[in-house]
């Protein structure tokens, strides 16, 4: 009996370093339910995510939640509950939060929580995190806030030196008519 024991334990243990490896390498996590969804939609879910160098995975909650006590992950046991679906993503978490709000829409899944830059977001926060553009977007956005200044002063010179040499042509059509 004790032999059986410890290969259970020895089998239980592989799965929890397995789970850790897979997280570790992890910039953040969502959490979903799957319950409902087709083969064919996750594979079309599992597609998209890994276009986004991100990944879908079903994982054991039990072994999960011990992973995460043993990486001092934040505790995540409310998101751990029934069939759950974890999104490892590895670069852009909001373009990966687009994807999941999106499926939502046309199928079951239903989004969770996650751990986001370290901390827990709730349901809520994931779907307003998708709803803000995406990271080029808003570098392109704070390019063009910057640039505007140097901008505007480039046309005001350039409206400047425009008026002065209307006013100058303006003058001399004016000494043409008089001679």
């Amino acid at each position: 009996m004790a032999e059986k024991t410890q290969k259970i334990n020895k089998i239980k243990t592989e799965a929890v370093n397995k789970i850790k490896k897979i997280i570790s390498g992890a910039k953040d996590l969502i959490f979903t339910d799957y319950r409902g969804i087709k083969v064919r939609q996750m594979t079309e879910l599992r597609a998209k995510l890994h276009n986004e160098n991100s990944r879908l995975r079903i994982i054991k909650n039990n072994y999960t939640k011990i992973a995460f006590n043993e990486l001092s992950f934040p505790d995540a046991s409310d998101f751990l509950f029934g069939p759950t679906a974890i999104t490892i993503i590895t670069k852009d978490t909001n373009a990966v939060a687009k994807i999941l709000l999106a499926f939502t829409k046309d199928v079951p899944l239903k989004i969770n929580g996650g751990i986001i830059d370290g901390k827990i977001y709730q349901k809520e926060e994931i779907i307003e995190l998708s709803r803000l553009p995406s990271r080029e977007v808003l570098l392109a956005r704070l390019l063009y806030s910057l640039n505007a200044p140097a901008t505007n002063l480039v046309y005001v010179q350039k409206a400047v030196i425009e008026k002065l040499v209307r006013t100058v042509k303006a003058i001399e059509l004016e000494k043409e008519k008089q001679h």
